[in-house]
């Protein structure tokens, strides 16, 4: 003969409590005393209650499921930025789903028709690709990265500008007479071309001769860094700095400086930008400007939660860059 299963009010029994009372503590709603709260865990132990998750998230009308959009998560900035999102949200108590867009719209889109019939309880997107009416329309928490999509919905960057002028100024400080911005397409509506601007405007003040290289529309395709850097030796010989827009960037650079003899510092100085962990494992050793990757996926999932839970939020966040001096310059 199978044994009935347990429910809630075997439980609230046993505790000598009230359904509603057992309901507030498995959705940690509403105070309860500690010893309240101890006489409910002690009978759902003793009748080994489970609680069915479904359930419990539709009492809550939650699910726990947190949905992120990335460019691609094959980038070390991206990847180190999901680490700390991932970790942060189970923090609080979320799982997360992962999606890479790959700057395909289709794709994207799909994914955030996924999330929406999942029901997640917010997005994190630090994609670029699909026009922003589609996350505006989908009127659930969101955050976004390095991309300001309206006036009142949270955005988490780095002092891009900053970045840009700490990593131009070293540069010309080190002695550079000619140098290179290699950054993404500037066509992208990106917080993170504020760095161009501070480059350009930096080389402009101190004047010295300046240029800037873009990637096409496609940033992190990582294919595509060997011929940008190739071509801009071959196109401008007498370069003699090189402010890259990430650090596997700049491992291109001094890759290609490798093979063309050239000397890093002594011919070409380097700085990257993010600061993962392979700046320090490159040789030499990268000089770069570091973006708190931690801070800001803590940051991001923070944002994310006091959404849920109607809290009042700072829709801008930028956060310090530092200056890392290596061996590149």
């Amino acid at each position: 003969m199978e044994m009935a299963a347990v429910t809630i009010k075997d439980v609230a029994k046993r505790a000598g409590v009230t359904v509603t009372t057992v309901s507030r503590v498995l959705n940690n709603r509403g105070y309860i005393s500690e010893a309240t709260r101890e006489k409910v865990y002690r009978a759902m132990k003793e009748l080994n209650y489970q609680p069915n998750e479904i359930a419990r998230s539709l009492l809550r009308r939650r699910t726990n499921i947190l949905g992120i959009i990335l460019p691609t998560v094959a980038h070390p900035f991206f990847s180190e930025l999901a680490f700390f999102i991932e970790y942060y949200a189970y923090e609080y108590g979320y799982k997360v789903m992962l999606c890479n867009s790959q700057l395909d719209q289709k794709k994207e889109k799909e994914y955030v028709e996924m999330l929406r019939a999942n029901q997640v309880d917010g997005i994190i997107m630090a994609s670029h690709t699909l026009e922003v009416d589609e996350y505006l329309s989908l009127k659930l928490p969101l955050v976004t990265f390095d991309r300001q999509i309206a006036p009142d919905i949270p955005f988490v960057s780095s002092d891009n500008y900053l970045g840009g002028t700490l990593a131009t100024n070293l540069l010309i400080d080190r002695g550079c007479r000619k140098i290179a911005h290699i950054c993404g397409n500037l066509r992208l509506n990106m917080l993170a071309n504020q760095r161009n601007r501070a480059f350009v405007a930096t080389a402009q003040a101190r004047k010295v001769e300046y240029v800037t290289v873009e990637t096409d529309l496609n940033v992190f395709d990582m294919r595509q860094y060997d011929t940008l850097v190739l071509r801009l030796f071959e196109e401008h010989p007498d370069v003699e700095g090189i402010f890259a827009g990430s650090d596997v960037i700049a491992a291109s650079v001094i890759k290609i400086c490798h093979q063309r003899k050239k000397r890093i510092p002594e011919d070409i100085k380097v700085v990257g930008y993010d600061d993962v962990s392979i700046a320090s494992f490159l040789t030499p050793q990268l000089t770069t400007i570091r973006q708190p990757i931690e801070d800001m996926g803590r940051l991001a999932v923070e944002l994310i939660h006091k959404q849920i839970n109607k809290e009042a939020v700072t829709v801008e966040n930028v956060l310090p860059v530092t200056l890392v001096e290596r061996e590149t310059t």
